[in-house]
């Protein structure tokens, strides 16, 4: 189906993936993940898609996640899970879903509709969510790390924090729908650079927020959803997942499935790297694994006996990749750390042929030294 933005354009299949993270930005792998195609005949329809009812929208595909992350909360019911959604989820249906079952996941999704919401003049014109957000008071601020992009280099943002509890009422055409009472937080950045556009972030919740701590770990939790734009980037830069010549939608989804392990385990990877880099390499590598990386870099066929740390693993494999490793280089990212990835399992192959080898060369070795020392004891 399209792709694009034209019917006749590029073809391909879209993808929704649920990406499961710890609150430290630990990437645990894939809740839920959807495939799909476009119908090129209701290509460019958009104003109809109004009158259709939520399940032949694509916008389904936010519910339908979240209901699978439903089924996974029911099997770890001590840990509390949130769906972490940008824009795109702010969907009355899905909050009005998540309102039903107390004890399913929680949500925390940023705002793109400007709500109404009860209270102000009820005979004139109803109280509006982004006003009621930018009225209530600071309550502290929160500096964080903004990523690289394209046209905008890393940079820390001090943000001011604002939050509320507000009564959201659902929109006209869905009048059937109940008022839901959810937790408003504001983050704004205050003094941003000059011709940057400042962090604007209004976020909707049914997590409770009832103190300044409580809004700011919200925010906080918003800003590890880049972690799913990490993982995007990596299938498609360091998978090229949009480079696949296959012939059919069914070769490329089951060619999907394994790219997307292997960009999780990219990222899973270089997320230890950074964040815990003194532990031993074997906390991610196998026995094979480091050590046919340390003898193809020493140039040396044995190991030592202790493996190396994580982070001279990680740019071990970044540099079979094209990693350089100068100061000016920083750590490596998800391309080369993909390429490497390729070479080493190749060398890990090789490694495990010639150690087979060498290892029974070693065992017929002692055993005609045991035939010759049983030989000699006996005599002629």
């Amino acid at each position: 189906g399209p792709i694009g933005s034209t019917a006749d354009g590029a073809q391909g299949l879209h993808l929704h993936s649920s990406w499961a993270m710890t609150t430290e930005g630990l990437p645990l792998g894939f809740v839920d993940a959807q495939c799909w195609a476009r119908d090129a005949q209701a290509f460019g329809k958009k104003a109809l898609r109004h009158e259709l009812p939520i399940e032949q929208k694509e916008s389904y595909r936010w519910i339908k996640a979240y209901r699978a992350l439903g089924v996974v909360q029911k099997r770890q019911p001590q840990v509390r899970l949130v769906s972490v959604g940008d824009r795109e989820a702010d969907i009355y249906e899905l909050f009005a879903e998540a309102a039903e079952d107390p004890n399913g996941p929680k949500l925390l999704v940023r705002a793109m509709h400007d709500r109404a919401i009860e209270g102000g003049d009820e005979d004139a014109q109803p109280a509006q969510l982004f006003e009621t957000l930018a009225a209530q008071p600071i309550a502290g601020y929160l500096h964080v790390q903004l990523p690289r992009q394209k046209e905008r280099p890393a940079r820390e943002a001090k943000l001011a924090i604002r939050f509320a509890t507000l009564n959201v009422r659902p929109p006209k055409a869905k009048a059937d729908l109940p008022v839901l009472q959810l937790q408003a937080v504001y983050a704004l950045e205050e003094d941003a650079p000059k011709g940057e556009e400042p962090v604007d972030w209004r976020l909707l919740t049914t997590v409770p927020v009832q103190n300044c701590e409580q809004a700011i770990e919200k925010v906080q939790w918003y800003t590890q959803r880049w972690g799913i734009e990490v993982f995007h980037r990596t299938l498609k830069s360091g998978c090229r997942i949009e480079d696949r010549q296959l012939g059919d939608a069914d070769r490329l989804e089951a060619c999907l499935a394994i790219d997307m392990v292997v960009a999780w385990r990219i990222c899973h990877l270089v997320k230890l790297g950074r964040e815990v880099p003194h532990l031993p390499a074997t906390v991610y590598f196998q026995e094979a694994e480091w050590k046919a990386l340390v003898a193809y870099h020493t140039k040396k066929p044995l190991p030592p006996a202790k493996p190396p740390t994580l982070r001279r693993a990680v740019h071990m494999v970044a540099q079979l990749g094209g990693f350089r490793g100068r100061k000016s280089d920083g750590e490596p990212g998800a391309e080369v750390m993909w390429r490497g990835i390729q070479r080493h399992d190749d060398i890990t192959e090789t490694w495990k042929v010639v150690h087979a080898e060498n290892e029974q060369l070693k065992q017929r070795n002692e055993e005609l030294t045991e035939a010759l020392r049983v030989a000699m004891t006996r005599g002629p």
